[in-house]
């Protein structure tokens, strides 16, 4: 039995010390992949191109950065990778039966996204819950922006801000306007299945509405947050 409870305990200590290194690596360098995109290239066979090109923050339009958080998460920059109170309203919402709502901020979407798998269950969200932890405790703000938006899905076979700038409008992340900047912010939620460009009235409207959230927002600043 002791035996038994010694090497339970050396493999959770594996397991931390290789995470750990996981996230610090990924907190230097560029993520290459992720599960998801893996995923996704092997249900979908050769009919679906995978687009990904890493760029740095600075690379990527103010005006994307400020889309996401206004859509995704708006508590971005003041809460520590979960935002309880978002967390308490999907809890009573999806309670009551209405449509499913996860709560899940910017963090926990980047620690999803890019060390597990979409698929919900407990040990999923167990697991996404470790990682959010980790990279709010060794990546700053500004790194988990950037992660997020380089590694997201942005339409089918489109990963990150770059590829999603050139197959929407043909340009590059850095010269998004406002409104492209919300559209593609506003397929988000269902990146399969909603295009930026052409746009959906659906699309359309919610565009709008992110539009506004913007200008209500005003400016943010990370490395601020980060200093805290």
């Amino acid at each position: 039995m002791k035996r038994f409870f010694r090497f339970i305990l050396k493999g959770i200590g594996w397991f931390v010390v290789l995470t750990v290194l996981w996230v610090l690596l990924y907190g230097a360098l560029p993520v290459p992949y992720t599960p998801l995109m893996g995923i996704r290239a092997i249900s979908a066979g050769k009919e679906v191109q995978t687009r990904h090109d890493w760029v740095p923050l600075t690379q990527i339009s103010p005006y994307l950065q400020l889309a996401v958080i206004c859509s995704e998460d708006q508590n971005f920059t003041k809460h520590n990778g979960f935002d309880v109170e978002s967390i308490k309203k999907a809890y009573e919402n999806n309670k009551k039966g209405k449509k499913i709502k996860g709560g899940s901020t910017i963090s926990q979407q980047t620690a999803k996204n890019v060390f597990l798998w979409p698929h919900r269950n407990w040990f999923r969200k167990g697991m996404e819950t470790y990682f959010t932890f980790l990279i709010e405790t060794f990546w700053t703000k500004e790194r988990i922006l950037e992660v997020y938006l380089n590694s997201i899905e942005m339409g089918k076979g489109v990963y990150g801000a770059e590829a999603a700038a050139q197959y929407w409008y043909h340009k590059p992340a850095n010269k998004l306007g406002r409104e492209e900047a919300a559209a593609i912010a506003a397929i988000l939620p269902n990146p399969q299945n909603y295009k930026a460009n052409p746009r959906s009235r659906y699309i359309q409207n919610r565009t709008a509405w992110i539009v506004k959230q913007m200008r209500n927002y005003g400016t943010f600043d990370l490395k601020e947050k980060d200093s805290e």
